[in-house]
């Protein structure tokens, strides 16, 4: 996926009514993770990212901030995220609890 089009969020974007549901791909374009819900709002926004799994049964949940994460929107207007972050790398992550 050539993310070189698409335009990255706002900071005021950061919500977890615009975030959540998005899926998030790592560094190889492979689709890593889907965002679960979000703490805070803006440069603070904390995502708690379902990594693994299928169709959400035995998705680990970890955590990332904003600046883990760079959130942008496709030509079609479709909000995804792209991290430095491989799929193994989320997965050793401590699981995050509510």
């Amino acid at each position: 996926m050539d993310h070189s089009k698409h335009s990255t969020l706002d900071p005021t974007e950061l919500t977890e009514s615009i975030l959540k549901g998005a899926p998030i791909y790592g560094p190889d374009d492979e689709k890593i993770g889907t965002i679960a819900h979000v703490h805070g709002m803006g440069n603070d926004t904390g995502m708690v990212v379902d990594v693994g799994g299928f169709l959400g049964i035995g998705a680990k949940p970890v955590s990332l901030s904003a600046d883990q994460v760079r959130m942008m929107r496709d030509e079609a207007g479709t909000v995804h995220g792209v991290t430095a972050r491989t799929k193994d790398e989320l997965k050793a992550l401590p699981e995050h609890h509510d």
